[in-house]
């Protein structure tokens, strides 16, 4: 009896060691878990900005994206605050900050601090990988409590995820975006949403509302960082940035088909051959199952992208189905979205619409009318058109710099002829001047003439305008910003919808307009897009093969398209570029007027 009362009590002591010890180890794991969530969120906090507005009114958050200063935030917290604001880092400093490009639709600024070029920057995250449930959390300055400079912190979870947020009262509208139920206050606005590893998520900027007024009840909004990521260059470019339409519009049939409701015939869209009651499939490599998610994907796009879509329509009792490549439509006129437009005036007898009651930051008071100082002036360049042209002539410089390694055009004003063959083994010629542009495709001559009175026609026929193009191309290597009348960069997208990201410098001549793709990654200019007019498809020209002509480079290979048909390869094999321009001696230009 004895020795099993011995035995019981040596089994008990034992279970309890175990015990203890299974207890102490989840103690140990849960500090664990403590320790990194607390030193995920103290490196987080470096790179969360509190912006002031003019004056001390006002105010919101943002956060810090690159080493060199740019941050983001929303547009309705640096509405009205002028160019330059004061923002503050928890290091304790107040920096000098200057708005650099607005999206005005998506709720988005970008601005630069100035002062440093070795920011703590946050790493942007993958928002297409976040899940409901997902633990969340929220930094920034709600009701300016951050007098310090050092953010507030709220954690939640993801509680819902391509969330769509209508207009209220104002053209903000927030697409595919997070919803989460982190505490997001008045002077949230802006401030980086970040994921458990410190990764920004999102940018915090609306709430819904219940009877407590301007306070959260548990349900905020973000716009996803990946929206934001096809808008960031173009914000970069110190302009105001739009986003797309497609040119037609959907409605569910009644088994639940996504279908086309209405289309525009001038539209790019209908000329890819998209027609009424046509099934929307698939968008952006996205699937379609409801209109909803449709208006969700179409609203995280700028204007101008090429993108696919997939469509079905029944033909004679069978289901055809197509791929195409469709460039988005501007979701707003250039007038809508200008600087200088001036607010409209409600009807008489009617009264001012009320403000959004999800705008948080809004700053009401005027723009500072002091002078700018001295050591701020150079940071911002008034062009109309632009909210900041300063920041768009070092993105337009950046991008245009490979082009300097092909060596010095300026001087060649004269007659160029180039020469090479098609992949068809025809010969073909090409002569530019001044004057006009002549080309031969072995026996058959095209021309067109040059000038402010001459009409840009689509010669060769088929090619949307490929002559007309060669005299951008020209113009661009021989005068740079100056052989324009608009000149300026865009933004970025991936080139023909699904290659890989290209800067987009913009030039305008005459009504006819190009842009010019050059690699992100190498800095090659990889080719053009030309339009005679908005009404038409472009002339598309890829290059390949840069290739060594007497001391300078030039392209070797040429793929000309147009409406998605490829009009001709060719391989130029000679080019003589002559420094002066004599009208007489153009016997090919002439032969190829008659």
């Amino acid at each position: 009896m004895f020795h099993r009362l011995i035995f019981v009590a040596v089994t008990l002591l034992a279970v309890l060691l175990t015990v203890q010890g299974a207890a102490f180890a989840e103690d140990a794991e849960v500090l664990d878990a403590e320790r990194q969530r607390v030193d995920v969120m103290k490196r987080a906090a470096t790179s969360v900005v509190a912006i002031f507005g003019s004056g001390g009114g006002g105010g919101g958050s943002g956060v810090l994206v690159t080493p060199d200063g740019y941050a983001l935030t929303n547009f309705h917290v640096v509405q009205g605050a002028g160019i330059f604001m004061k923002c503050g880092l928890n290091d304790g400093v107040l920096y000098d900050a200057v708005l650099v490009g607005i999206d005005p639709t998506g709720d988005v600024a970008i601005i630069k601090l100035l002062g440093r070029d070795d920011f703590p920057a946050a790493p942007l995250g993958d928002s297409d990988t976040l899940r409901q449930g997902d633990a969340v959390f929220a930094m920034g300055n709600p009701f300016l409590l951050a007098t310090d400079f050092h953010p507030t912190v709220t954690m939640g979870i993801v509680s819902g995820v391509h969330r769509y947020q209508y207009p209220s009262g104002t053209m903000l509208e927030y697409t595919d975006c997070i919803q989460t139920d982190a505490s997001i206050n008045p002077g949230n606005s802006g401030g980086p949403l970040f994921n458990m590893a410190g990764q920004v998520v999102g940018i915090n900027g609306r709430i819904s509302l219940d009877k407590r007024g301007r306070v959260n009840v548990g349900a905020g909004y973000a716009i996803s960082i990946n929206q934001i990521k096809h808008f960031m260059d173009h914000l970069r470019s110190g302009r105001v940035v739009d986003h797309a339409t497609l040119g037609a519009t959907v409605a569910t049939s009644q088994d639940g088909a996504v279908l086309v409701s209405s289309i525009l015939e001038d539209s790019a869209i209908y000329r890819r051959g998209l027609r009424l009651d046509d099934e929307i499939v698939s968008f952006a490599g996205r699937p379609i199952r409801s209109v909803n998610q449709f208006k969700n994907i179409l609203g995280i796009y700028p204007k101008g992208w090429q993108l696919p879509l997939s469509f079905r329509r029944e033909m004679d009792g069978e289901i055809e189905t197509k791929e195409i490549v469709v460039r988005l439509e501007a979701l707003h006129r250039a007038s809508e979205l200008s600087l200088d437009r001036k607010p409209r005036r409600p009807p008489r007898g009617r009264k001012p619409p009320r403000r959004d009651e999800n705008d948080l930051d809004r700053k009401s008071e005027p723009k500072s009318k002091k002078k700018i100082p001295e050591h701020l002036a150079r940071f911002f360049i008034k062009k109309s058109g632009f909210v900041n042209y300063y920041f768009n002539q070092l993105e337009r410089d950046r991008a245009m710099q490979q082009l300097t390694s092909w060596g010095d055009f300026s001087g060649l004003l004269g007659r160029w002829d180039l020469a090479g063959k098609t992949a068809q083994g025809q010969e073909i010629k090409i002569v530019c001047s001044e004057m006009a542009v002549g080309m031969f495709i072995g026996e058959t001559a095209y021309l067109q003439q040059l000038g402010d009175d001459q009409q840009l026609i689509d010669e060769p026929e088929g090619t949307g305008g490929l002559l007309a193009g060669l005299n951008h191309f020209r113009r661009l290597l021989t005068r740079g910003e100056t052989g324009f009348s608009e000149f300026y960069y865009l933004g970025s997208m991936p080139l023909d919808g699904e290659g890989e990201r290209v800067d987009i410098v913009f030039a305008e001549l005459n009504a006819a307009q190009s842009q010019w793709y050059f690699s992100k990654q190498s800095g090659a200019l990889l080719g053009f897009d030309f339009w005679i007019s908005d009404d038409r498809d472009p002339c598309e020209v890829r290059f390949e093969e840069l290739r060594e002509f007497g001391g300078r480079s030039l392209p070797a290979r040429w793929i000309v398209r147009h409406a998605n048909k490829e009009f001709a390869s060719f391989l130029l094999d000679s080019c003589k570029l002559a420094p002066s321009s004599k009208p007489a001696d153009e016997p090919a230009l002439q032969e190829a007027n008659r």
